[in-house]
Formats: C-alpha cells, structure tokens, sequence
C-alpha cells in the first residue's frame, strides 16, 4: 500500500495542468515587446509591464479646452476566419483602424491605445502576431500602444479560437468637436469607400460561405475568398485631416458604418426634425456584396442594415462646402441629403 504522502503527489495539480500556462505568456510577451515599444515615444511613462499604463499629457497642454474622447470595441467574428485560415497578422489593424474611426465622428485624434486578446489555450507566437499587428497599426496613425492584456481562458472559448477587443483614447478641441447638432435640411451626404466588410457582419458572411474552401476563386472576387475576408478595416484618418486642413470646410457630421448598416449609424448623429435619404443606387456594391447578396438570396433591406455596403464612412456637409470637400477629395461618393423629418430613409 502507497503513503499517504504518495497519495497525495498523484492528486497535485497546477495551474498548467489546468490549461493556463504563465511561461506562454511571459514568451509571447517577449515575442511582442518590440513592436509595443516602438508606438511609445517619450511622453509614455509607464508602458508594458506595468500594472496601469501612464502618459503625460504635454501633449495637449497648448490646447485650449481640450476634452477626451474614448469608444471600446472588438472585431467580431472575423476572428473566427483568422483562427480558420491560421492568418494572425491583420486582425489588430482590424481593430486599431475600427477604434481610430469612431474616435473620428467626433472630430478627435486618437492619443493612446488599449487592447485585449483572450484565447483558450494560449499560442506565444499567434499571440505576438496579432499584437504586433496591433501595435503596427497604431504606429501608423500616431497613436501609443499604452498597455493591454492577454488572457488563456480554458472553457470560456472553443478550442483555436481568439477574442479581441481595445480601448481608445482621443483628444479634440472641446470647441471643435463634431456632434451632428448642425445638420440642416439641404446638406449633402457623401460616402468614402470601404476596404470590405470591414468588422461587421461576419456571422452572416460566415454562414453564406461556409459550404466553401476559403481558398476558392469565385469569378466576382477573382481572388481567394479568404484574402477578400480577411482584407483589413480601411481607416479614414488621412482622408478626414485633409478635408479638416481646409478653413472652408466644415464636417457637420460623420457616420461610421459598422453594425446596424445605414439607418443604426446615420440616425445616431442627426438632431431631432432631421430625416436622412440615402439614394443607394448612387454607388454599385462592390462584388464581395453582390456575392454575398446572390449566394445567400438576401433582401435588400437586410443588406443595407447588416453590411457597409462598399461605403465605411458617412460625411455631412452643406451644399457649398460639398463641392469643395469633393474637390479635395475626389473619392468622395456623393449618396444622399437631409430633409425634414426624422431617421434614415434608403431609396
């Protein structure tokens, strides 16, 4: 008969041999360092590895009613296509760029950055991919990757798959601020194009594809399904500080097009007595949609409230800063007007 003492070491458990395995992260963690770092210019006082991140604010201290502007969001269920096609290293732009447009509506540039990324069993190397992307991101539109945190949740998510989510934090001039309180009837709707989905959408787009290989070639695409899933959110950010460069140009408003399509994101920046008509047949879906639509036999009221459509951003202006902003920016889509009367009407 064994000891007790032998009974008991076959009963040890740990936290590795119940799915969570510190030493992956502390790789992953190493695997990462260098990206998160370079987003971190000198006014980041405490960044990776601390317990809170802390940046001095300098840099808004010439402002002079400066008032913070902060959105939390994820990507959705696009990480499933990611996690599916073993391709990590876009999904962080997916959520950056997401998170730097919604920060836009109100007029503000994105100061610093907070992401979370869980998984049941946690991969270092997919794990630094997908922040890496993140902080890739973030580079590209001046913006510091504070902190995060990278979580393994054994029994919380299936097997392979990922969760990610981020924190964004702007600044606008308080007086400069875009809230829609301006838009009269008579303005013009404008659209910039969309990348693709974009972030939203996936769980039906899913659905319709999933009897397909993601590396099919359907005639529309005339590339691997995959690539035009995976294809990363489109940030407006250059677009929209072009138009904001110009003195004659004012943004009365901006709508960004994620979940709820056109009529759940233009009605949220119009003031009451306001009604917006969209003239759809303005611009022609790009093929994605039109695939979409075909292969899944989707009404149209549907499409408009589920996907973008082919246009990821919605700008309001009056009529003669209308021509002046399309001037400056060609790609912009004219797609709609205001009128009297409330919500958002698709023709």
């Amino acid at each position: 008969m064994g000891s007790l003492a032998d009974t008991q070491s076959s009963r040890q458990t740990s936290y590795v041999s119940s799915g969570v395995d510190i030493a992956a992260a502390e790789r992953a963690k190493a695997l990462m360092k260098d990206a998160v770092r370079a987003t971190q210019g000198p006014d980041v006082l405490a960044g990776m590895g601390a317990f809170a991140g802390m940046m001095d604010a300098r840099s808004i201290q010439h402002m002079r009613h400066p008032a913070l502007v902060a959105s939390t969001d994820g990507v959705g269920t696009k990480t499933l296509i990611a996690a599916q096609a073993g391709r990590f290293d876009t999904i962080g732009y997916d959520l950056v760029n997401h998170s730097v447009n919604d920060l836009l509506t109100q007029g503000a540039r994105p100061l610093f950055f907070m992401d979370y990324l869980a998984m049941s069993k946690l991969d270092a190397l997919h794990a630094a991919t997908i922040v890496r992307g993140v902080a890739e991101a973030c580079q590209a539109v001046g913006c510091a990757l504070l902190g995060g945190e990278t979580a393994e949740m054994p029994g919380v998510y299936l097997s392979g798959a990922f969760d990610l989510a981020g924190t964004i934090v702007g600044v606008v001039e308080r007086d400069s601020a875009i809230d829609g309180a301006a838009i009269n009837p008579g303005d013009i709707l404008f659209g910039l194009p969309s990348s693709g989905l974009h972030t939203n959408g996936y769980s039906l787009a899913r659905r319709i594809f999933a009897p397909y290989a993601l590396d099919t070639v359907f005639p529309e695409l005339k590339e691997p399904l995959v690539d035009a899933l995976l294809r990363p959110h489109r940030c407006y950010l250059s677009e929209i500080r072009t138009l904001q460069d110009h003195a004659g140009i004012t943004i009365k408003g901006m709508a960004h097009i994620t979940g709820g399509g056109f009529a759940g994101n233009i009605a949220r920046i119009l003031p009451g007595g306001r009604q917006a008509v969209i003239e759809t047949r303005a611009w022609t879906p790009p093929p994605l949609f039109q695939l979409l639509a075909r292969l899944g036999q989707i009404e149209r009221k549907e499409l408009y409230q589920t996907f973008n459509m082919g246009i990821g951003m919605v700008l309001v202006f009056s009529v003669e800063a209308a021509e002046q902003a399309r001037h400056i920016l060609p790609e912009l889509i004219p797609i709609g007007y205001v009128r009297q009367g409330n919500g958002v009407v698709l023709n």
